[in-house]
């Protein structure tokens, strides 16, 4: 097992990572709480909600999808809440993938202005991401995630063998975070992926829970040191700046998250190699590891002026200023704003090819 701590201002909490701990999860559950309510899909429920079958607990089922992923979809849970006698003893779990641990715990935010939540990510992405660190949110139509709150859980709790269950394109996407973490912050994690291609894609055990585990303790540190966003935890945004314009720009049908991200960090190194800020051979270097893990769905058709544009409208765009994440090595990266437009289109243009 192992166990990373994420203390903030308002709550220190464990993130454990153990296979088997999806069939302990009432061993987290606080003695005093209510009803207790699950936010799941039906197929995530169906494969798993067995495991869980020790927790006496109401079902809400979310119909799943980045498109579904909106504040009405919110508002249609809270309602089975209340009709269900929700009061503020209750207890909100997120079970399934990021979109329902986003949903969840924005849905933990609002009801009677803050219940408690525990989140349990049953997709890889959402394991080494999304369930950790607080961050909550619903899409608008004008971008990515634009409406939410920070709300950190009581819990995060990991069970690497459900990665076995996944369709591989999915567990590909979680992959991409994984790369993310190393260049960010890691060069040996990096080097794991970079060497051991074959045996993290055939989900050898060990492979598999040590990359996990460096993953999230990586987020876990960065949460810790900055958790809202201030400064250090931009970093953790390499690859989403370009990754959410292409979301939006596709209607959140074509891309798993994951994917986007892994584009945005081809699009981010190749800006950091055109601004100077890489050599060649680092960029190359990244983005052989990226490409190693899969082919991404097609972007030929996409305008590289229509992604640049969508920048603007980004969470992490203060008073129009665009921030990017870019690496100046593997395991750093700095943020950087006000690159001309041009030589951002140059780059995306590049990686669109």
């Amino acid at each position: 097992m192992a166990r990373y701590t994420v203390t903030t201002p308002g709550r220190q909490y464990d993130a454990i990572i153990e296979r088997g701990v999806l069939d302990r999860i009432r061993e987290w559950i606080p003695r005093k709480s209510g009803k207790i309510f699950i936010v799941t899909t039906r197929d995530v429920w169906n494969f798993h909600g067995p495991r869980v079958a020790g927790v006496a607990a109401t079902p809400l089922f979310f119909p799943g999808g980045e498109s579904r992923k909106r504040l009405s979809e919110v508002e249609a849970l809270a309602d089975q809440m209340a009709e269900a006698g929700a009061d503020r003893s209750s207890l909100i779990i997120g079970f399934g993938g990021g979109i329902v641990t986003d949903m969840a715990g924005f849905l933990a935010a609002s009801f009677m202005r803050g219940l408690p939540v525990i989140q349990v990510p049953t997709t890889l992405l959402a394991q080494v991401d999304a369930a950790v660190g607080g961050k909550t949110g619903v899409n608008l139509v004008s971008g990515k995630n634009l409406f939410g709150a920070f709300h950190q859980p009581l819990v995060v709790l990991i069970d690497p063998a459900v990665t076995a269950t996944l369709p591989a394109r999915e567990y590909r996407a979680g992959l991409y975070e994984i790369i993310k973490c190393g260049v960010i912050r890691d060069p040996h994690l990096f080097e794991i992926c970079e060497t051991q291609v074959s045996g993290i894609l055939k989900q050898d055990e060990q492979l598999v829970d040590r990359v996990i585990s460096d993953a999230v303790g990586i987020k876990c540190e960065v949460v810790t040191a900055d958790e809202r966003e201030g400064d250090l935890r931009r970093i953790l945004n390499f690859g989403h700046t370009i990754g959410h314009a292409l979301e939006s720009e596709t209607g959140y049908s074509m891309f798993l998250h994951g994917e986007a991200v892994a584009f945005g960090m081809h699009a981010a190194t190749e800006l950091a190699v055109r601004t100077g800020a890489l050599d060649r051979a680092c960029g190359d270097r990244i983005r052989s590891v990226v490409s190693a893990y899969g082919e991404l769905p097609s972007v030929a058709d996409i305008a590289a002026e229509n992604l640049v544009a969508r920048t603007r409208g980004d969470k992490k765009t203060v008073q129009g200023r665009v921030h990017y994440v870019l690496p100046i090595a593997v395991g750093q990266v700095k943020v950087v704003t006000d690159i001309p437009d041009e030589i951002v289109l140059d780059a995306v243009r590049a990686v669109l090819k």
